[in-house]
């Protein structure tokens, strides 16, 4: 069974930064590709960004284009999420989740098979 530990989370100001990290605890981390979602409250769970095994390809949802990154070190096991000029609308519970596959093949959350979790961000305005 895969296991997956978010870290990072916390209150900040619009317009500050957090890094998100996701440590997974199998050898096989970087067969596969690895994602980040987040839900608030009253909403269904939405995505955010992934990336493939190897760090070579990347999604971002559009509301975060620009500002966020994803970005991975298969030799620690870890997948990371850079957030940059955080606003309310970022506030949520965010999760990282594994794929069963290599490649981004789609960015719904049924088809990533293990998840953490989660890590609250909370942005005050």
């Amino acid at each position: 069974q895969v296991q997956l530990v978010e870290s990072g989370g916390g209150l900040v100001q619009a317009g500050d930064s957090l890094r998100l990290s996701c440590a997974a605890s199998e050898r096989t981390f970087s067969w596969y590709a690895m994602a980040w979602f987040r839900q608030a409250p009253g909403k269904e769970r939405e995505f955010v960004a992934a990336i493939n095994y190897s760090g070579g390809s990347t999604s971002y949802t559009d509301s975060v284009k620009g500002r966020f990154t994803i970005s991975r070190d298969n030799a620690k096991n870890t997948v990371y999420l850079q957030m940059n000029s955080l606003n309310s609308e970022d506030t949520a519970a965010y999760y990282c989740a594994q794929a069963e596959s290599g490649n981004i093949v789609r960015t719904i959350s049924a088809a990533w098979k293990y998840w953490g979790q989660g890590t609250q961000v909370t942005v005050s305005s």
